[in-house]
């Protein structure tokens, strides 16, 4: 078993005195003890928040069984999560996603959607906030060739201009709109179902 990532001083306290830094970062030495208590920890909460999603506290069981079950799976990984609770919560909302696609048709997907939205309008700026829209956009940031990433990033998160990038990188600047254009495709792609659910529940899709 590999040594624990965490600070020393954490090693003589019980993983329930830990934050969730130190938490994560057990992960990847299969500490049990960390990861039932990220469990104890949000387990509830999420159940919850799957709940009120589905409308099913099965189907909510099932999905928070299997965001803990990738979890432990992918824990190698852990270490690169930046906030725990907003990982978790973004996890359930993809899987309620899914589970709604393979429930209903299209056409009754998008009736589903405007009808959670007109049920639970109040709690929208919760459950919808600029957090989820950003734990999809990095995903889909981490899919792109990293010289479009580059690009992307540069014009978008650090508002540089296509001349600006162009002289940074030394390329033309048809070069930096091609490759501009080319992540605007691919992350409407990968982020078409996240935001046409969005859409949905914000009220703003007319079909």
């Amino acid at each position: 078993m590999r040594a624990l990532a965490v600070r020393p001083a954490k090693l003589l306290r019980l993983p329930a005195a830990w934050d969730d830094a130190d938490l994560l970062a057990a992960l990847p030495a299969s500490h049990e003890g960390a990861f039932a208590e990220i469990y104890r920890r949000y387990g509830l909460q999420l159940l919850e928040q799957a709940s009120r999603k589905t409308g099913s506290r099965e189907a909510a069981e099932e999905i928070v069984q299997d965001i803990f079950t990738a979890l432990w799976q992918r824990r190698d990984q852990a270490a690169s999560i930046q906030k725990l609770p907003e990982y978790l919560s973004t996890a359930v909302k993809f899987r309620v996603i899914n589970l709604i696609k393979n429930r209903y048709t299209h056409e009754g997907y998008a009736a589903y959607c405007r009808t959670v939205a007109t049920e639970a309008d109040h709690h929208t700026e919760d459950d919808l906030d600029a957090t989820d829209l950003a734990g999809a956009l990095h995903a889909g940031l981490t899919h792109l060739p990293q010289h479009t990433r580059e690009i992307f990033q540069l014009s978008r998160f650090e508002h540089q201009t296509v001349p600006q990038i162009a002289g940074r990188l030394k390329l033309t600047p048809k070069a930096v709109e091609y490759h501009i254009t080319r992540a605007l495709k691919l992350l409407r792609v990968s982020l078409k179902d996240f935001l046409l659910l969005l859409l949905l529940l914000l009220g703003l899709a007319n079909s």
